[in-house]
């Protein structure tokens, strides 16, 4: 996070400097950081929000901060942030979140899902207004999944996590959720629930050893990740929760949303979600 040189800061059109919680979070990060923010209001309406841009701009550039500011439309939401974020080089989209109501979800995949899957830079989807400063940052890690790819995911997710942990002054914890046993798994490992978290646990040890993550802030647990991590974040009251996701695409992405959409509206937290460097790659790839 230290070397994002631009964040492109999601504006809502009705929202006031003084409402906006992605500005608040921009500024926090940008403060540490000097990282330029780039302001950006979607909205099809011509220039009805120039003047509330340019104050906000205004009001950062005499805090010290490098920033522009912009307002655009093209087609949706989704598709016109990161339009911006590609014109901007912006290596970072904080983005307030709104939850949707369960039939629209249901009928329509929602614009942040849409962000989260098509958007080739982190994005940090921020929820509630509480302080980042001295509360805990949990990271959310798939052990699972071990191959080079996966890894390097995890090292990523970990790796912001000390990060924001260090601009916040907080205390990173680690979660990796493992499936319930099955005795009729081809892998006596996958019978016994002891030894599927023994394993879980070796498959940690590398990056607990490079971030020195003691044992006491490594939760290793048995269910669905969908369901822990909402549930670790309430109980260790995570200000910041991290995880990462593959983006989906064609019908398939349409009907069946990953853990990171999935969990979005369950955290109290707010959320940060990182991508694997050929999700990255392929969805640059996309928008050529």
């Amino acid at each position: 996070m230290q070397e994002i040189g631009s964040i492109l800061v999601v504006i809502e059109p009705d929202q006031s400097e003084a409402d906006s919680l992605a500005l608040k979070r921009a500024r926090l990060i940008a403060g540490v950081t000097d990282a330029h923010l780039h302001l950006l209001i979607c909205d099809k309406e011509q220039h009805p929000h120039t003047a509330v841009l340019l104050e906000m701009k205004q009001h950062l550039l005499d805090e010290g901060f490098s920033a522009t500011a912009e307002q655009a439309w093209d087609s949706s939401q989704h598709r016109t942030i990161i339009k911006a974020q590609q014109a901007e080089g912006c290596g970072l989209v904080i983005k307030q979140h709104f939850p949707d109501n369960p039939l629209k979800k249901a009928l329509m995949t929602p614009e942040d899902w849409k962000l989260l899957r098509f958007c080739p830079s982190p994005v940090l989807m921020v929820k509630t207004d509480r302080p980042w400063t001295g509360g805990v940052i949990l990271a959310a890690v798939d052990v699972g999944n071990h191959d080079g790819e996966h890894r390097a995911l995890h090292y990523a997710i970990v790796d912001h996590g000390y990060d924001i942990a260090a601009v916040a002054k907080g205390r990173l914890h680690v979660i990796a959720a493992h499936p319930s046993p099955m005795l009729s798994a081809a892998d006596p490992v996958f019978q016994r629930k002891e030894s599927i978290e023994a394993r879980y646990r070796e498959q940690c040890q590398e990056f607990q050893t490079e971030f020195e993550i003691t044992d006491e802030r490594l939760l290793i647990a048995e269910g669905p990740a969908d369901v822990l991590i909402p549930f670790t974040a309430h109980l260790l009251d995570a200000a910041v929760t991290i995880i990462g996701t593959v983006a989906r695409t064609g019908i398939p992405g349409a009907l069946i949303g990953n853990t990171a959409e999935a969990v979005l509206d369950a955290l109290e937290s707010d959320v940060l979600v990182l991508k694997p460097e050929t999700t990255i790659k392929h969805l640059e790839e996309l928008l050529l």
